[in-house]
């Protein structure tokens, strides 16, 4: 891939970007408790996350294996991090998941479609175009922004985590019923799960300090800040006003 065609392609999915961004505030993706029959063939949930997410894993070992650069330590890191959250997305987080819910396969595809290009970007960002500064090894990691945003990728992570963890365990086996999370993040937004992959991906791209490294974050806001919106108001809906409280929508205290 040419510097010109990666340039290309990083300014394309920053202009689709805000165009999804708009699209979400007026259709709602339909997976989990916004899935309707409209959305078409579905198939198992468990099967459907690990099916979408597991190819930007894949993409991204692929692109570190085949790198010079696979043991710099800046790069390693960021890899390892990268890494981290989408074994844990595609191999574990399915599987704890409870109920029978279905993912549309449309929603699966596109989702498939995203992490490719998305693993293909940052792979690129890292191992193929990558910060100049990253040649300066171990040194690179002690400046502000590479321990602000590993440390802020990480609590990101433990954030998000905890909270797929209180959205598991709302219900007992057998029960379908909807219930407001409670505790964690969730008593200041009603989406902490999202939070906690924003802060995730922000703190990545700060600590990779290139241009392609921040279309990810915008991309992920893209997709969950609208949902997060949708969610807010379903549970406004369904629970009542007193009951949400002064709880935002995924970022404490601002929205």
């Amino acid at each position: 891939m040419t510097l010109e065609f990666f340039n290309y392609l990083i300014y394309g999915m920053t202009c689709l970007a805000v165009v999804v961004f708009v699209s979400l505030y007026f259709v709602t993706a339909g997976y989990g408790q916004f899935r309707t029959r409209r959305w078409g063939l579905s198939i198992n949930n468990r099967v459907a996350w690990t099916l979408m997410e597991a190819p930007v894993f894949m993409v991204m070992l692929y692109i570190w294996w085949q790198s010079p650069l696979k043991w710099v330590l800046p790069q390693l890191v960021l890899f390892a991090l990268f890494q981290l959250h989408y074994f844990q997305r595609s191999f574990v987080f399915p599987w704890l998941m409870t109920g029978r819910s279905r993912m549309p396969v449309a929603i699966m595809l596109m989702g498939i479609t995203f992490n490719v290009i998305n693993g293909v970007m940052q792979g690129g960002g890292l191992y193929w175009f990558p910060n100049p500064d990253f040649q300066e090894g171990a040194a690179y990691l002690l400046r502000w922004n590479a321990v602000v945003g590993i440390l802020l990728f990480l609590v990101g992570l433990a954030v998000n985590w905890q909270s797929d963890r209180v959205i598991r365990h709302l219900r007992k086996p057998g029960d379908t019923k909807h219930y407001l999370p409670q505790g964690g993040m969730y008593r200041y937004v009603t989406s902490a799960n999202y939070l906690g992959e924003l802060m995730e991906w922000v703190g990545f791209a700060l600590a990779a300090h290139t241009v392609v490294a921040w279309v990810f974050p915008l991309w992920t806001a893209a997709n969950l800040v609208p949902r997060a919106h949708a969610i807010h108001k379903r549970y406004r809906e369904e629970f009542g006003d007193e009951a949400v409280g002064r709880r935002k929508r995924v970022i404490p205290f601002v929205y």
